[in-house]
């Protein structure tokens, strides 16, 4: 058996075409190198023609450039992928036509199996066609906050504050709170001990809120002090609030929360905590 096994083998080398396989091998090389000389030279045309926009009478958004630019070299990517993936394989001999027909008739299973697949897609275009919201934005989708990094047919990509980076399907997209689009909002509580005046406590506020408007451009508008919002078990709550530029609510809070103190400090006005009373243990 082996050495009919053997004799076999040794007919196949004798009558193999060397010559072919080093052509197919040199073709498929070449394939795989003008694929990526193709995407290379695409996306930096991508990159030059929509930057472009930006220059021109009337430019587009910034952002919203970044966003089509985005998009246009994901669907660059895959076309390329695709076209270079029939070639490789009809150049080895693989009966692309056949392939295909057999996809047609096995479509309606694969359909069925790439049905996330086609939701992400479509999903993608509403974001795009609708602008939700775009590469730059900061927003808040379905629970996952942070900076968008890519907005691509199928996933988006979402950096988070730690700088994690959140890929997520578009397809799975719900909700989305949008932070860049318009004006932001600063809220900051702070509590006063019952003992303190009340009216003396929001005169401090003010002075503190107007004198914040002049230190930071960011504030829109003078801050609000919209009065007692909670008579607590520790003290009464006040609440200031101010109109700030698009993400910079939150640092217009940490400063607002930082002068209230020293603020009240200088006044002797005292934010109540929590305290422990220990008892020492009485013998008998």
């Amino acid at each position: 058996m082996w050495a009919n096994i053997s004799e076999a083998l040794t007919k196949r080398l004798e009558t193999f075409d060397y010559n072919q396989l080093v052509a197919k091998g040199i073709s498929v090389l070449i394939t795989i190198i003008l694929a990526a000389i193709v995407i290379r030279a695409g996306n930096f045309l991508i990159q030059r023609v929509m930057e472009g926009q930006g220059k021109r009478r009337f430019p587009m958004d910034e952002k919203r450039i970044n966003t089509l630019i985005s998009v246009l070299k994901s669907v660059l990517r895959y076309t390329v992928y695709f076209i270079a993936i029939v070639t490789v394989l009809d150049t080895l001999g693989v009966p692309v036509s056949s392939l295909i027909a057999a996809a047609g008739i096995s479509g309606l299973a694969i359909g069925i199996g790439a049905q996330g697949l086609v939701k992400d897609i479509i999903t993608g275009f509403f974001i795009l066609f609708e602008d939700q919201f775009a590469v730059g934005d900061y927003v808040s989708i379905d629970g996952i906050s942070g900076t968008v990094l890519e907005i691509g047919l199928r996933v988006t990509k979402v950096q988070g504050f730690a700088g994690d980076i959140n890929i997520i399907p578009n397809g799975t997209i719900s909700k989305v709170a949008n932070f860049t689009r318009g004006n932001n909002t600063a809220i900051v509580d702070v509590t006063i001990s019952y003992d303190t005046d009340v009216d003396k406590a929001i005169s401090i506020l003010h002075r503190v809120g107007e004198r914040l408007r002049e230190d930071m451009p960011e504030v829109q508008d003078a801050p609000q002090v919209l009065g007692v919002t909670e008579l607590g078990d520790t003290g009464v709550t006040l609440r200031m609030v101010a109109k700030t530029l698009p993400t910079k609510q939150w640092a217009v809070e940490r400063e607002l929360r930082k002068r209230i103190k020293e603020a009240f400090d200088k006044e002797g006005i005292e934010i109540p905590c929590p305290r422990m009373v220990i008892m020492p243990q009485i013998k008998k």
